[in-house]
C-alpha cells in the first residue's frame, strides 16, 4: 500500500532550489523563522554530489530545519525519511533526523519521540545518508512513533555537536514504506498502526476503537503484544489475535463478526477468563443468542459464578451455549462448605426458617439437612436482618426450633446468584466433573432451562441442582449421567443425578448409572419418559433406592417408555408441611405406562413402585399402571408394588379410580391386577360363597367394589337342579377387608367368575 499511488497523499518537503523561505532554523510552524536571506544558510546549485543542494555553517548547538509545509501522519501509514549530508569544512558534526509532531487539533502533540538515531560525521567529502522512520503505530522499526493522535509533521534534520563546521544537504525524501510493515493491508488492520502500545499498561481502548471504526469490512490484527483495555469495547468486524487482551472484570468484550469461545480463549489466552468473557458478551450484547465452544475443552479451577459474570440478576432473552467440555481441576475451591444453625420452623409459614443464627454465612443455594426435613430442600434465598431462610420445599415434620446443617455444593456453572433466569440452554456439552464438583445449580426463579445432549461425568455430588422454582418447565433431553460412584453399595451412595421443585418438568430420553437417586422431582405436570436408570451393585440381595423420587402427593406426572434398572418409583409427600390427609387430592394423577423394569440379585421383599405417606388418612385418587414389564434376575421377589408404613398406612376404604392391568411379570410370585377378574368354583353347597380378592389386588387392599358375577355353567343345588336366582354380594369382609360374600337365596354349588376391585372407579 502507498498513500501516494493509491490517494495522492503529497508526503515530499519541497526542494531547496525552491527558496530557503520554505525551510525554517526552528519547528517549521507558521510565524517560525526560516533560512531566507539567513548568512549561514545557501543554496548551492552544482555540487558534484548532489547536484542542487543546501549548504549550512552550523552557528546553534543544535541546528534544527524543518520544513515549512505539513507533511500528513495518517493511520496505518509509515513514512521514511532520508536525507543525504557531507561535511565541508570546520569541526565534524552528528546528524540525525528530526521531527516537529502535529496534533489534529493544530497544536504540538507533547510526549512523543521526535529525533531519529544519530550518524556522526567523520571526514570531509564523503557521503552520509541518515534515515528515520515516523508513524503512529508502535512497532518495531520504527523510530518516532506517534500514536493516535498524531496528525501532521514538519520534517527536517538537526545538526549538533561543536558549532562551526560546514555542511552539504541533499533534498530531503520522503517515502511510504508501509508495506514493510503491514501484510495484506488490503485484508487487515493492526491496531498497533492506530497507536496501541501493548506493554498490558497503557490503555489502548482508543486505539482499538479507532481500528474498528477504520476497518471498513477488514480483518483486525491485534499483533504481538498484551493491551490493556481500560473500558468495555465492541468489535464490528472480525478480529484475529497474535496478542492477548487484559481488563477489568467488569469490562465487556464483545466481538461480533467471531463471536466463539476459540476467540475469546485466543484473546484472553487464558481458557477459563475467556469462557467468563465469552458468558459476559453473551447477555451483554444483542448481536449473538448463542456462544459456540467449538469442541474446545476449557480447564476449571474453581466455581464460575454466572451473575458475577454478567453482572445481572435477571434475564429473559433465550441464550444458548453448546458444543465444548469443562474439565474440572482439582483444588480446594471445590470443597464442600458445610454451615449449622439453629432455626424455627412453622407450618403456619411454612417455606420459611425463622431466627437462624449463624445467617450471614449461610449461601443461598446449600442443602439443608435436619429432623423432619425431605429430600433436596434447598435455601433459596435469605434475609440476613430478619434472620430469616426461605425454602425451596416446606418441611414435613419440624415444627420448633432445632439445629439445621446447610451443605453448600460447589457447581461448575452457578446460576445460584440470578434472581431469575428465563429460557436459557446448554447443548453437546461434557461436565468433566471428576468427582470434584457438581454440574450446574440453577437460578432460584425462572422458565424454560434446557439442557440437551449433555455428559455428567462423575459429579461429586449432584448433576443439577434447582434450590427453586428455575426449573419450572426444565428440559432435560438425551443427557448421560454418569455417577463417581461406580464400587460403592447403592444403598451408601450419596450422588443424586438431578431435582426439581417447579412444574411441568421434561424428562426425556436420559441415561443415568449408579446414583442414590436419578431425579427427586417435588412439582407436577411432569413428562418422564424414554430413559434409562440404573442404580445396582454387585451385593447379594443388595438393597435398591428409589431412581424415581415423586415428593408430592397430587403429581399430575407421565412415567412412560422408561427403563427402570435396579431401582423403583417412590412416592411420597415429604415435601408437606401438614403430611396427614385433609381436604385435599391426597396421592392422586399418576401414571405408569409400558416401561421395563428389571432387577437383579434383590431381596424377596424388593418392590417396584413404593408409596411413602407421611402423615395419615390419605389414600390414592387416581393412579395407572399399565403395559409394563416387571422381571426379576436371580431370584424371585413377592410383588412389585407396596406401601412403606414406616410413617403411616393408607386409609384403604377411600381408594379411588386405581386401573392396574395388562402388566407382564417374570420371576414375581404375584401378580397385581385391579380390577381383578377371578374365578371360583363352589365344590359344596353353600349359600355364602367367600372369594377372597388377596393377594393380587393392589397394596393388599380391600374389596370395594364388586363389577359383575357371572356363572360358569349351571349353578345346582343340593338335588342337582339348576338354580336361576341371582346373588347379591357383601364387599369388604373378612379380617383384611379383602373377601367378597356372595349370597344365594339357597345352598348351591358351582362356579362363578367375580370382577372386583381395591377402589371405587370415577
Amino acid at each position: 500500500m502507498n498513500k501516494v499511488i493509491t490517494d495522492g497523499v503529497q508526503l515530499m518537503p519541497p526542494k531547496f532550489v525552491d527558496g530557503l523561505d520554505l525551510w525554517s532554523s526552528q519547528n517549521g510552524t507558521p510565524g517560525s523563522d526560516t533560512y531566507a536571506n539567513s548568512p549561514n544558510a545557501a543554496f548551492v546549485p552544482a555540487d558534484p554530489d548532489f547536484g542542487g543542494c543546501l549548504e549550512l555553517v552550523k552557528s546553534d548547538a543544535t541546528q534544527k530545519l524543518r520544513s515549512m509545509a505539513q507533511t500528513p501522519i495518517l493511520p496505518g501509514c509509515y513514512l521514511q525519511v532520508r536525507a543525504k549530508v557531507k561535511a565541508v569544512s570546520g569541526p565534524l558534526p552528528s546528524v540525525r533526523i528530526a521531527a516537529w509532531a502535529g496534533s489534529s487539533s493544530g497544536g504540538h502533540l507533547a510526549g512523543v519521540i521526535e529525533q531519529g538515531p544519530e550518524v556522526p560525521l567523520s571526514s570531509y567529502g564523503e557521503v552520509n545518508e541518515v534515515s528515520a522512520i515516523i508513524g503512529m503505530g508502535n512497532r518495531s522499526g520504527v523510530d518516532l512513533a506517534w500514536g493516535r493522535e498524531a496528525a501532521f509533521a514538519h520534517i527536517g534534520l538537526d545538526l549538533s555537536g561543536t558549532t562551526g563546521g560546514v555542511v552539504r544537504i541533499d533534498d530531503i525524501v520522503v517515502e511510504d514504506i508501509t508495506s514493510a510493515f503491514l501484510r495484506d493491508m488490503l485484508a487487515m488492520v493492526d491496531v498497533r498502526d492506530f497507536g496501541a502500545v501493548g506493554d498490558g499498561v497503557s490503555d489502548d481502548l482508543a486505539a482499538f476503537e479507532a481500528a474498528d471504526a477504520a476497518a471498513d469490512g477488514r480483518c483486525i490484527l491485534v499483533s504481538k503484544g498484551t493491551y490493556f483495555l481500560g473500558d468495555s469495547i465492541t468489535f464490528e468486524h472480525r478480529v484475529r489475535f497474535e496478542g492477548t487482551i487484559t481488563m477489568a472484570d467488569d469490562h465487556a468484550f464483545a466481538l461480533t463478526k467471531n463471536f466463539d469461545l476459540p476467540a475469546y480463549i485466543d484473546a484472553f489466552g487464558d481458557e477459563e477468563l475467556a469462557f467468563k468473557k465469552a458468558l459476559q458478551a453473551l447477555f451483554g450484547s444483542s448481536d449473538h443468542e448463542s456462544l459456540n465452544m467449538g469442541g474446545r475443552r476449557i480447564s476449571i479451577t474453581q466455581p464460575i459464578d454466572v451473575q458475577a459474570v454478567v453482572g445481572r440478576d435477571t434475564y429473559s432473552t433465550r441464550r444458548h451455549i453448546h458444543s465444548g467440555q469443562f474439565d474440572v481441576k482439582s483444588g480446594a475451591a471445590w470443597d464442600t462448605e458445610v454451615f449449622s444453625g439453629q432455626g424455627t420452623y412453622s407450618s403456619s409459614n411454612s417455606f420459611k426458617l425463622t431466627g437462624v443464627t449463624n445467617i450471614a454465612t449461610i449461601p443461598v443455594g446449600a442443602l439443608v439437612e435436619g429432623n423432619g426435613v425431605g429430600r433436596e430442600v434447598y435455601v433459596r434465598a435469605k434475609n440476613i436482618a430478619a434472620q430469616e431462610i426461605t425454602l425451596s420445599k416446606r418441611l414435613y415434620d419440624a415444627e420448633g426450633t432445632q439445629n439445621y446443617t446447610f451443605r453448600r455444593f460447589k457447581y461448575v456453572l452457578d446460576f445460584s446468584g440470578m434472581q431469575d433466569l428465563d429460557r436459557f440452554s446448554l447443548e453437546d456439552i461434557e461436565f468433566r466433573l471428576q468427582g470434584e464438583a457438581s454440574g450446574i445449580l440453577l437460578a432460584p426463579t425462572g422458565l424454560i432451562f434446557s439442557v440437551e445432549n449433555c455428559f455428567f461425568t462423575g459429579p461429586k455430588d449432584r448433576g443439577i441442582t434447582s434450590p427453586g422454582e428455575g426449573c419450572q418447565g426444565l428440559h432435560v433431553d438425551r443427557c448421560q449421567f454418569l455417577s463417581n460412584e461406580n464400587p460403592v453399595p447403592s444403598q451408601d451412595r450419596t450422588t443424586i443425578a438431578l431435582n426439581t421443585n417447579g412444574n411441568d418438568i421434561k424428562l426425556r430420553n436420559n441415561r443415568a448409572v449408579k446414583f442414590r437417586h436419578f431425579a427427586v422431582i417435588g412439582g407436577s405436570g411432569s413428562i418422564i419418559t424414554g430413559n434409562h436408570f440404573f442404580q445396582g451393585d454387585g451385593e447379594t440381595n443388595g438393597l435398591r433406592l428409589g431412581g424415581l423420587v415423586l415428593t408430592g402427593s397430587n403429581t399430575r406426572a407421565t412415567i412412560d417408555g422408561n427403563y427402570i434398572d435396579n431401582c423403583f418409583i417412590e412416592w411420597t409427600n415429604e415435601h408437606d408441611d401438614e403430611p396427614g390427609f385433609s381436604a385435599e387430592y391426597s396421592f392422586s394423577q399418576l401414571n405408569i405406562s409400558n416401561n421395563i423394569f428389571l432387577a437383579s440379585h434383590v431381596a424377596p421383599w424388593f418392590s417396584y413402585f413404593v408409596v411413602k405417606p407421611h402423615g395419615s388418612g390419605h389414600f390414592i385418587n387416581g393412579l395407572n399402571v399399565q403395559g409394563n414389564f416387571f422381571r426379576i434376575i436371580g431370584g424371585s421377589i413377592e410383588r412389585v408394588e407396596r406401601i412403606d408404613t414406616s410413617f403411616a398406612d393408607f386409609n384403604y376404604s377411600r381408594m379411588k379410580n386405581i386401573v392396574w392391568r395388562d402388566n407382564m411379570y417374570a420371576a414375581v410370585d404375584v401378580a397385581t391386577v385391579n380390577p381383578l377378574v377371578f374365578s371360583h368354583t363352589e365344590q359344596t353347597e353353600s349359600d355364602r360363597w367367600v372369594i377372597s380378592g388377596s393377594p393380587q389386588l393392589p397394596f393388599g387392599g380391600w374389596v370395594r367394589k364388586v363389577e359383575s358375577v357371572v356363572a360358569e355353567g349351571a349353578i345346582r343345588n343340593a338335588s342337582n337342579v339348576k338354580r336361576f336366582d341371582m346373588p347379591y354380594v357383601d364387599i369388604s369382609q373378612g379380617t383384611n377387608n379383602d373377601q367378597v360374600y356372595v349370597n344365594w337365596e339357597q345352598p348351591v354349588r358351582g362356579q362363578v367368575v367375580v370382577t372386583m376391585r381395591m377402589d371405587t372407579p370415577i
